[in-house]
């Protein structure tokens, strides 16, 4: 009955994330000349509503106390947040209690939930900075590096593609967030970096991975021979690539056709821009060459090596991707401002400088950790800027301000440009108060609070998080690694039928053995085997081969949670379990509970949560404990961050 019963409480959610989902507009025939023909490619349509979303989720959990005084100011953050809500007179939560801020900011800065010791040394601590302090211990932590590296891994969709250099790049990306990294520096090198991709530069493997099959689809004769990759088509992906993630602008519509006649209702900015224009700012990597290698005249699949010895951009050269191309100049224009390469420049070293120094490098920086931390970006989706609607004094007519917050999102980019500093920036957003708001509402929640952020947005957690979370909550660590790579073994403790033991074949081109480590998001390549990949896929994991996405409810969820291996091997009171050994260590049920609950929700349970788990232990109490522990991994509670 327990287990039915919290079950539900998935299959809730299941249900929540299909009535909020967003319809999906018609798709229309792409040749079709409207000013709406490219809608589908854009994401237009309005996401469910996060604050919506909260608001049900949170219907069931402790109510939180109302507090109408005026919320103190820790940053300029606070002063545009709170400012707007009280000049709009718009209520906002009360701030989250320690239990709640506890285990959200480790989730959000590293991905882990709280251990008990954890919940109890926060709890003790009587200090009025212990908040800041925690911060400060997570931020540049192994923890957080390693989930920071595993999100740009996603971003870079970091696959097979880089063949060994995928090691390579994961190292760089976590010893820069480690290292703090001046973010504008991280940036120019992956745009301008020469050399072998696979064992010398690890900067020019998003590049590498970037490229295009070409049309012969047979190895390269020798070193000359550029036909296995289609050097401009690569020159286009790159392009887009980049302006997505370092300007948050779409450009991949405009890579086949002028902006007029296909987005003047999606984005007025590109509706103005031309196909030329793309085709100029592609041209900082005209003279860009991704060269197969040969090594002692052997074909090496994956192996590249970048150099900048081309002979410019092909403006004629048919494509295999999109529609041929119309001709026009080659000359390497940024797209931003028309800046043109300097003469006697690299002009990919070139591109680094104009992309990095326009502020909006670093509006659409903050404004993608901003979304990521507090659950939706100031402008949304986070690589969908329309730069011509940022300014709320100069608006096209007929269309609304952007940002939500444009003030705001013009301070965190000045103050990010001094230093382009991460950890600065997580820390500015987390020991904000907007940050630490509570997600329960005391009163009645409406739709148009969202956009003040007048409470904290729960969000699902990562395929990665849900796995690391009940192998810490249980203490039942998977084991990723042990093999090749692009195949590792996978193994679930204490049940080998389980476990699914892949060996590769020997190939030289194959990246080395990886280490075994114990948590999802430690791993470079995500290649999970047999029931915890269908676990895993069930919860969102990114494939890298398409886009990372939000992880959405699905109905596959409950069922996983009611009948993989991945949680019920790990609730038995063996195996050297977190149950096992409290049945061991205490003899009081009601101590028991209590740890369970700390130990998976980070805080003790309610008088009658405990009385009615206390009661399922004393009538059994191996299997009460084990119901308990299943319980509690299937809650809402646990499976999302509030």
């Amino acid at each position: 009955m327990l287990r039915l019963a919290l079950a539900t409480l998935m299959v809730a959610v299941v249900s929540l994330a299909a009535d909020s989902k967003a319809k999906p507009e018609k798709v229309q025939d792409p040749s079709v000349m409207s000013p709406d023909a490219h809608s589908a490619l854009f994401r237009t349509q309005k996401p469910a509503d996060v604050g919506t979303v909260t608001d049900k989720l949170t219907a069931g959990l402790p109510a939180a106390a109302a507090n109408t005084s005026r919320m103190p100011r820790k940053n300029f953050v606070d002063e545009y947040i709170f400012g707007k809500m009280e000049k709009d007179n718009i209520p906002h939560a009360p701030l989250a209690s320690d239990s709640e801020f506890l285990r959200r900011v480790m989730l959000d800065l590293t991905g882990r939930i709280p251990s008990p010791s954890d919940v109890r040394e926060f709890e003790a601590d009587a200090s009025k900075d212990k908040r800041a302090k925690l911060i400060d211990k997570l931020i540049g932590s192994s923890d957080f590096v390693d989930k920071w590296a595993y999100f740009y891994m996603d971003l870079f969709r970091a696959n097979g593609k880089m063949q060994r250099g995928v090691d390579l790049f994961h190292r760089m990306v976590k010893d820069s967030l480690a290292a703090d990294r001046p973010y504008d520096d991280f940036a120019r090198s992956l745009i301008s970096s020469s050399g072998k991709s696979n064992f010398v530069v690890s900067a020019i493997n998003p590049m590498v991975r970037e490229h295009v099959e070409g049309k012969t689809g047979v190895a390269p004769d020798n070193g000359d021979d550029f036909d296995k990759i289609n050097q401009t088509d690569t020159h286009d992906e790159v392009s887009i690539l980049f302006a997505k993630v370092f300007l948050g602008v779409n450009i991949a519509c405009i890579s086949c056709h002028n902006g007029a006649s296909h987005l003047e209702k999606v984005n007025v900015y590109l509706s103005k821009k031309k196909r030329s224009d793309f085709f100029q700012e592609s041209a900082f990597f005209g003279n860009t060459r991704y060269i197969q290698w040969i090594d002692n005249t052997e074909y090496r699949m994956g192996l590249v090596t970048v150099d900048d010895l081309g002979n410019g951009y092909n403006t004629k050269e048919a494509s295999m991707l999109r529609m041929n191309r119309t001709g026009g100049p080659n000359v390497p224009k940024f797209l931003l401002t028309d800046e043109v390469a300097k003469s006697g420049k690299e002009p990919r070293e070139e591109l680094g400088r104009m992309l990095t120094s326009h502020p909006q490098f670093a509006r659409a920086t903050v404004n993608m950790f901003w979304a990521k931390l507090m659950g939706v970006g100031i402008v949304e989706p986070w690589d969908e800027f329309d730069l011509a609607r940022q300014d709320p004094k100069n608006l096209p007519v007929g269309w609304d301000l952007q940002p939500s917050h444009p003030e705001l999102l013009d301070k965190l980019a000045t103050t990010f440009q001094n230093g382009y500093s991460l950890h600065t920036l997580f820390r500015t957003i987390c020991n904000s108060n907007a940050y630490q708001l509570s997600a329960r509402y005391p009163g009645e929640w409406k739709e148009s609070y969202t956009k003040y952020y007048a409470r904290k947005f729960v969000r699902m957690l990562d395929a990665e998080e849900v796995h690391d979370a009940i192998a810490a909550a249980t203490e039942r660590p998977g084991n990723f690694g042990s093999a090749r790579r692009g195949r590792p073994r996978v193994a679930i403790p204490g049940n080998a039928a389980a476990t699914q033991a892949v060996t590769a074949v020997p190939n030289n081109d194959e990246p080395p053995p990886q280490a075994a480590v114990s948590r999802a998001m430690q791993v470079t390549l995500p290649s999970p085997q047999g029931e915890l990949k269908s676990f895993m896929q069930a919860f969102g994991q990114a494939n890298r081969g398409t886009p990372a996405r939000p992880p959405q409810a699905s109905p596959l969820q409950p069922i996983m949670l009611i009948r993989s291996s991945v949680v019920n091997d790990r609730v038995l009171a063996q195996n050297d379990s977190r149950l096992q050994r409290l049945l061991g260590a205490y003899k009081d049920n009601g101590k028991v509970v209590d740890e369970l609950f700390l130990g998976t929700l980070a805080r003790v349970p309610s008088p009658e949560e405990k009385a009615f788990a206390t009661a399922l232990m004393d009538k059994d109490r191996v299997q009460g404990g084990q119901n308990i522990q299943w319980a509690l991994l299937n809650l809402v509670e646990f499976l999302y961050n509030f």
